[in-house]
């Protein structure tokens, strides 16, 4: 058996952390520095905010992402990755490159 099928494999608890197109966005848009709340929502059109609020907990609890709240008025608050989140970013140019070395689908001929 090998790593991609063994129970509790790596691709498996990649999934498991990353699943949905919602989680690898929010880290691409973390990719770029520190952002709030306001602004990766404002970067993801059509996340909602329960969305967006349920994985940047998650990633807190993985410790892929740290939550800065700064005692101003208002409120601060900044989501920046943490190391291991910033580890991310090979797998997500690698997956950027594999997506961009696909054909566009040829149009079907009886259309």
């Amino acid at each position: 058996m090998n790593k991609f099928c063994e129970p509790g494999c790596g691709v498996a608890r990649f999934l498991t952390l990353l699943n949905g197109p919602w989680a690898t966005l929010i880290v691409r848009e973390l990719l770029l520095g520190p952002r709030r709340f306001t602004e990766l929502r404002d970067a993801l059109p059509g996340i909602s905010p329960h969305t967006l609020t349920s994985r940047l907990r998650q990633f807190e609890q993985y410790g892929i992402v740290t939550r800065t709240a700064y005692a101003e008025i208002p409120p601060r608050v900044e989501y920046r990755l943490t190391p291991l989140g910033v580890g991310l970013r090979e797998v997500l140019e690698a997956m950027a490159t594999w997506a961009l070395s696909i054909p566009d689908p040829v149009p079907d001929a009886a259309s």
